[in-house]
């Protein structure tokens, strides 16, 4: 789904190699995006490129969408190669399940890296570059449903998506000078290549969500793609949660 034409503008996609990632790059190419798409894995990442780029412009860039240094050179690159940067979906996450009892320092240390401090200094740097340009942007977090419900042993996923959601509540007061939006998503369960491998996965979900089944990466895709275009023009600092209606039952998966 296309919300108005995405042609002049230039995206970043982290974490995008598979999944919802993939799918919100791959709508943003074909809507007339140009996109940098990252992905940790350079196979992955080359891969996914060479499939948007039969649809569209795509550029993939490999790398840890945590590390400042790299996070740099793809704000770097995405303005040499395609002149600026309006767009930017700080997608890269990474799940670390986990009793809490037991949970590890080490567990914790790279939740927290992942999903705030790469997502954070995303932000960041996307937004100095906006700012610079003086015409406005849109910048995207990913949170998720456990950052409104709790689910056993996510205690600190969880934590890190509400955080998340703070996050772009907070930087409306600092972003919207500058004619920069900032908002989340917050996907339930959503068929995926990784959730693929449960074979159980969609029966469990479909019975227990109001919708009757789990979300695509189609559907979590034409949120994001709604928040970041010109039909939210006027939408800053929320999270639309798109769950099929499950956080407000919040049955477990047992």
């Amino acid at each position: 789904m296309s919300y108005g034409s995405f042609s002049n503008q230039v995206a970043i996609v982290t974490g995008a190699g598979q999944g919802i990632g993939f799918e919100i790059a791959r709508q943003l190419a074909a809507g007339g995006a140009s996109v940098v798409l990252n992905d940790i894995d350079p196979s992955r990442a080359r891969q996914a490129a060479d499939k948007i780029n039969k649809e569209g412009t795509c550029y993939s860039m490999a790398g840890d969408a945590a590390n400042t240094g790299f996070i740099r050179s793809m704000v770097d690159e995405a303005v040499n190669r395609f002149g600026k940067l309006t767009i930017a979906i700080a997608n890269a996450g990474i799940t670390l399940y986990g009793d809490f009892f037991n949970y590890k320092p080490e567990s914790l240390n790279e939740v927290m890296r992942v999903n705030l401090h790469g997502s954070f200094f995303l932000t960041q740097m996307t937004a100095l570059q906006m700012k610079k340009q003086d015409e406005g942007g849109s910048i995207l977090l990913m949170s998720s449903v456990t950052g409104h419900q709790a689910h056993k042993d996510l205690a600190a996923y969880g934590m890190t998506k509400a955080a998340l959601e703070m996050l772009a509540k907070t930087l409306v007061v600092e972003l919207s000078p500058y004619n920069i939006s900032i908002n989340a998503i917050a996907p339930g369960a959503t068929k995926t290549e990784r959730t693929a491998e449960d074979t159980h996965y969609e029966k469990t979900w479909s019975r227990i969500t109001p919708a009757g089944r789990p979300a695509t990466v189609n559907d979590i895709a034409n949120a994001a793609l709604f928040m970041v275009s010109p039909a939210s023009r006027h939408v800053t600092g929320q999270t639309l949660i798109i769950d099929g209606g499950w956080t407000s039952v919040s049955p477990p998966p047992g």
